[in-house]
């Protein structure tokens, strides 16, 4: 498992959480970008990808590069529709996983906030990432790579939790 961040939009906080997290479970993590941006050094299984700026530029390199079983970890709607058609998991920068069932909803929600924005009925962008955003955050995240490297650990024969879970 291979853990994917969509870098321009996450906030510090849980990328900070997610880099920690890479290295107490050794994660091959890649931070996908526009920009250049500090990730910590002495963690050779942290990486940041630079793309050129541009539309979903990064998005793209996300899904191209990215394999069935790995985490996403953006709040992009599209993109979060198109690993979840590869068969990656994915969990948003506030703390909820997103699957087949629920995207619709989000994309939905999306394009109603969209047409509101236009059309002048609501203005600004999403709430300031809070507290409660990154505790749930890392709860998420903790539930899905205990679950889900436990269960790569028993397909692969080995008996009890992966160092570090």
């Amino acid at each position: 498992m291979k853990i994917w961040i969509d870098g321009d939009a996450c906030p510090r906080e849980a990328k900070e959480l997610v880099y920690k997290t890479s290295q107490r479970l050794q994660l091959a993590t890649t931070i996908v970008a526009n920009c250049s941006m500090w990730i910590p050094g002495g963690n050779p299984l942290l990486k940041l990808v630079v793309v050129p700026g541009g539309p979903d530029v990064a998005d793209r390199y996300i899904v191209e590069h990215s394999s069935p079983g790995d985490l996403a970890i953006t709040s992009d709607v599209p993109l979060m529709s198109d690993v979840i058609a590869k068969g990656l998991f994915v969990i948003d920068f506030h703390g909820y996983f997103c699957t087949e069932d629920t995207v619709g909803e989000r994309r939905a929600a999306r394009d109603l906030n969209d047409q509101l924005r236009q059309s002048g009925l609501i203005s600004g962008g999403p709430a300031p990432y809070a507290g409660k955003d990154k505790q749930r955050f890392a709860q998420a995240l903790d539930q899905l790579l205990t679950r889900e490297l436990k269960r790569l650990a028993k397909a692969a024969g080995l008996k009890g939790a992966p160092p570090g879970v």
